[in-house]
């Protein structure tokens, strides 16, 4: 790995437990502080307690990954840009603490008054998808834009799972953010203001919505990989492009392949195939449903009792509505374990060590903006916001 302080296989330690510094990720990753341990049977009762001592000064947010035992002590619950705005909907919680990852945080931390903070229980809660899209990377690809003249007829659109970096990039070159429910309406928009469209970081929502919802081929696609000179594309390839991916995914969701619905169908020629824009594109051309995950949700509460689903989006979510909804069938659209790892850092342990913190009138962990990024990134929201 490049960019550690430490080399070697301790600081690959360190790393996965929480203490250490990547240089080269969007996220922190020094959690200071010791941990209660996980095997402390009190740590319901300690989280219960500490929670009820901050009363209303506190607003704890769950995203619909997290673990059952962080959710049942979440005040809301749902996908990345509605638990921002509802952190932003709370001005009198002074603590927002955000049980997520790492952008969401930021996100939370631009859309809320600079009177609140907002704390991320473990600081090693990443995204491989919005580390797969540095600022230098970014702007290196605009720069290759620059050169071919095609930079001031192309709009940059970027997925809610991103930096506050890039979405601040984003907002200053007059571009848009948009989430997984309104991708298409974000990309008509930005197709209003300009001639093609850089959609950052995550390809597969990029070319599902192209070619699903907008109707355009997979040959109006290009792939642009930040790792090889111009992207790995001719400058004919970026010119005749009407839409360039870039080279990142989700590590839980492009882990569903074909071959998974495949066989789900020879087990049970009746299951319903559901899953997220996420997946790959010939997964998503598979499925009988493509949504979200508010829309995963929605469907599954809509569904006829007995009937079978197989779902592909992340396993604790999954389960979850298992449980739920128990007159179905619901079941894993893999055989494969797939968590999100970098979610699932955030756990009872460090709930608990976050609230007892702020009990004790010390506030750790505490996600924070530069001001500019935060008003290009803002600009970027609120054009999202402003969507028909």
């Amino acid at each position: 790995m490049t960019g550690f302080n430490e080399p070697g296989s301790t600081q690959t330690a360190l790393l996965l437990l929480g203490r250490g510094t990547d240089a080269g990720s969007e996220r922190g990753v020094d959690c200071p502080g010791e941990l209660p341990a996980p095997s402390d049977p009190d740590l319901v009762e300690r989280a219960r307690a500490a929670k009820e001592a901050l009363g209303g000064n506190v607003f704890i947010l769950g995203h619909h990954y997290q673990r059952d035992e962080v959710i049942q002590f979440a005040d809301v619950t749902g996908d990345s840009f509605k638990l921002a705005q509802q952190a932003a909907a709370r001005p009198d919680a002074e603590y927002i603490l955000f049980c997520g990852v790492h952008f969401m945080a930021e996100s939370a931390d631009i859309l809320t008054g600079d009177h609140q903070q907002v704390i991320l229980p473990d600081l090693a809660a990443g995204c491989s998808m919005a580390d797969m899209a540095t600022a230098s990377q970014v702007e290196q690809c605009w720069e290759d834009l620059k050169r071919i003249g095609i930079a001031e007829t192309t709009v940059p659109v970027t997925y809610m799972n991103s930096t506050a970096a890039i979405k601040g990039f984003v907002g200053r070159e007059g571009g848009i953010v948009c989430t997984s429910s309104n991708a298409e309406r974000a990309l008509r928009w930005a197709y209003e203001q300009g001639e093609k469209v850089l959609f950052l970081p995550d390809q597969h929502l990029g070319r599902n919505t192209m070619v699903r919802e907008m109707g355009y081929s997979l040959e109006d696609c290009v792939l642009y990989n930040p790792h090889k000179p111009g992207g790995g594309l001719t400058d004919e390839e970026l010119r005749n492009a009407k839409i360039i991916l870039w080279k990142g995914h989700c590590s839980v969701h492009g882990r569903f392949t074909l071959e998974c619905v495949e066989e789900m169908r020879r087990v049970d020629p009746e299951v319903n195939i559901l899953v997220h824009p996420e997946c790959k594109h010939e997964v998503v051309e598979a499925a009988d449903y493509v949504g979200s995950t508010e829309y995963i949700i929605k469907m599954l509460d809509a569904a006829e009792p007995g009937s079978s689903w197989a779902i592909g989006t992340e396993l604790n979510l999954v389960r979850r509505l298992a449980n739920r909804f128990p007159d179905k069938n619901i079941s894993f659209l893999d055989k494969t374990v797939c968590y999100c790892s970098t979610m699932n850092r955030i756990d009872l342990p460090h709930l608990v060590w976050a609230l007892e913190e702020l009990v004790a009138g010390r506030v750790p962990n505490t996600i924070t903006v530069d001001p500019a990024t935060a008003e290009y990134a803002r600009e970027a929201l609120d054009r999202m916001l402003a969507l028909p």
